[in-house]
C-alpha cells in the first residue's frame, strides 16, 4: 500500500499546487497506476463513474444551447430585478443551487445554475469566481438531504432501507433533511458574510433580454425531471448504473437535431459539442483510476478498519471519529467508494458494540458529503465549476476556494455533528 499512498499524495499536492495543469497530472497519475499495476487492467472500467462522465458531457452540450438561446441572461434579469444587490443575489444563487441539488445530481445543478450566475456577474462587471464556488459547495451540501439528492445518500437508505420518506422523519425523530436545513442556513450566512462588501445596488432597467427558443429551457427543465423520476424507479426495473447519464445524453441528441434543423447549418451541432470540457472530464478520469489503484491496494480498507480500532469501545467517540474523518478523507477522496466500504463497516462496529448504529451512519453520510467542499478537487461539482470558470478566463486559485469550502463546510457540519448526536445518540 505504501507506494500507492505516496503516488496519490504526491497527484494532490502537484494539483493544489499547479492548478492550471491539474488534468494532466490526474491523468498521468491514473497511467502510473496502470503501468504499475497497482490497478489491473480488468480494474480501468469499473473505476470509471460513466454515469458521472456521460452526465457532464451530456449536460454541458445541454446547457451551451441553453445559453444560446438566452435564457440564463434573462433568468438573470428576472433576479437582478428582484434582489437589492449583488449580496443577495450571491445568497439566493446559493439556496436556489442547493434546492434543485436535493432532487438532481450535485453536477447537473452547477451546470444548470452556473450559466445564470455568469451572466449576472457579466451585467454587474463583477468577479465570478465566489459565485460559482458558492453555488458548487451548496450544491455538495444538499446532496445529503433526501434519498434521492447525492449517489452516498441512495447507498445509505438501501443500507438502512430507507424510503423517501425517512430522510424527513426516521423511527419518528427528524432526520437528514432538517440536519441539512439547518447547514444550509449557517452556511447561507457564510456566504453573505463572504460578498459583505457587494453592497452597490442593482441597476433596473426593467428590460428583460428576449429568448430566442425556449426549446433548450423544456429540455434543460425536462432532463431535471427525468433524473428526478429516474430516481424513485424500483430495483425491479433494473435501469443500468448509467441512467442519469444517458438522459442526458439522448436529450442533447435530440437538442442537436432540433437546433440542426432549425439553424440548417453543421455549426448547429458542432458549437454545442465544442462547449464539452474536455480538460474537466480527463481530470475526473485521472481522480477516478487514482481512487480505483488505491482502493484496488487496500488502502481505503485499511483506513476504515483503523478508524474502527480508534474509536472501539466508547460510542461518542467513534460517531466523533468517524463524522470528521469523514471529512478529512472525502476532501481528497471520492465519497462514494468510501462510503461503500464504511457501510459494513459501521454495521460490524454496531455489532461489536452493540449499540444503535443510525447516529454513525448518519454522520457518515454527512461527513462524507461535506468532506469534499474542502478543497477544489474534492467534488466532482467543485471540479465542474472551477471548469466552467477555466472556460470563461478566470483561474481559481487554492485561495480563492479556501475561503469559501471551508468555513462553508465548518458551518454545515457541525450542526449536523450536533444535531445528529442530540437526535439518535444520547
Amino acid at each position: 500500500m505504501i507506494p500507492a499512498i505516496i503516488l496519490f499524495a504526491a497527484t494532490y499536492v502537484l494539483m493544489l499546487t499547479f492548478s492550471k495543469y491539474r488534468p494532466y497530472i490526474a491523468l498521468a497519475s491514473g497511467l502510473i497506476f496502470v503501468l504499475t499495476s497497482m490497478l489491473p487492467l480488468n480494474e480501468i472500467i469499473p473505476s470509471l463513474d460513466f454515469n458521472v462522465l456521460l452526465m457532464i458531457g451530456g449536460t454541458m452540450g445541454l446547457v451551451q444551447l441553453f445559453i444560446d438561446s438566452h435564457m440564463p441572461e434573462r433568468m438573470a434579469d428576472m433576479i437582478m430585478d428582484k434582489v437589492p444587490n449583488v449580496q443577495w443575489a450571491a445568497v439566493c444563487l446559493s439556496l436556489f443551487a442547493g434546492i434543485i441539488s436535493a432532487f438532481v445530481d450535485n453536477v447537473a445543478t452547477v451546470l444548470m445554475v452556473a450559466p445564470v450566475a455568469i451572466e449576472i456577474c457579466k451585467k454587474l462587471k463583477t468577479n465570478p469566481v465566489p459565485f460559482i464556488i458558492s453555488i458548487a459547495v451548496s450544491s455538495n451540501l444538499q446532496g445529503a438531504a433526501t434519498l434521492v439528492g447525492d449517489t452516498t445518500a441512495i447507498m445509505l437508505g438501501s443500507a438502512l432501507d430507507m424510503t423517501f420518506m425517512d430522510f424527513f422523519f426516521y423511527h419518528g425523530k427528524l432526520s437528514m433533511f432538517f440536519v441539512v436545513e439547518l447547514g444550509a442556513v449557517l452556511s447561507a450566512l457564510i456566504v453573505y458574510f463572504v460578498f459583505r462588501k457587494e453592497k452597490g445596488a442593482i441597476p433596473k432597467s426593467g428590460k428583460m433580454t428576449e429568448v430566442t427558443d425556449y426549446v433548450p429551457t423544456v429540455l434543460l427543465f425536462g432532463a431535471i425531471g427525468l433524473l428526478i423520476l429516474a430516481s424513485f424507479a424500483p430495483d425491479s426495473w433494473n435501469l443500468p448504473a448509467e441512467t442519469n447519464g444517458l438522459i442526458c445524453c439522448a436529450l442533447l441528441v435530440i437538442g442537436l437535431i432540433y437546433n440542426y434543423i432549425r439553424n440548417k447549418n453543421i455549426e448547429a451541432i458542432t458549437g454545442p459539442l465544442k462547449a464539452i470540457d474536455l480538460e474537466t472530464l480527463g481530470l475526473l478520469v485521472g481522480l477516478f483510476l487514482m481512487i480505483g489503484g488505491i482502493s484496488n491496494m487496500g488502502v481505503i480498507d485499511a483506513l476504515a478498519q483503523l478508524l474502527a480500532k480508534l474509536g472501539a469501545g466508547n460510542p461518542f467517540l467513534m460517531y466523533t471519529i468517524i463524522v470528521w474523518a469523514s471529512v478529512l478523507i472525502s476532501a481528497f477522496i471520492d465519497n462514494i467508494p468510501y462510503v461503500a466500504t464504511m457501510i459494513p463497516v459501521i454495521a460490524g462496529i454496531a455489532v461489536e458494540m452493540g449499540i444503535d448504529p443510525t447516529p454513525l451512519y448518519f454522520g457518515l453520510l454527512s461527513g462524507a458529503t461535506l468532506g469534499g467542499n474542502c478543497t477544489p478537487i474534492g467534488a466532482s461539482a467543485n471540479i465542474t465549476g472551477i471548469g466552467i470558470l477555466r472556460k470563461e478566463g478566470y483561474e481559481v486559485s487554492n485561495g480563492d476556494f479556501f475561503k469559501i469550502g471551508i468555513p462553508f463546510t465548518m458551518a454545515a457540519v457541525i450542526p449536523a455533528y450536533i444535531l445528529i448526536w442530540v437526535i439518535y445518540g444520547v
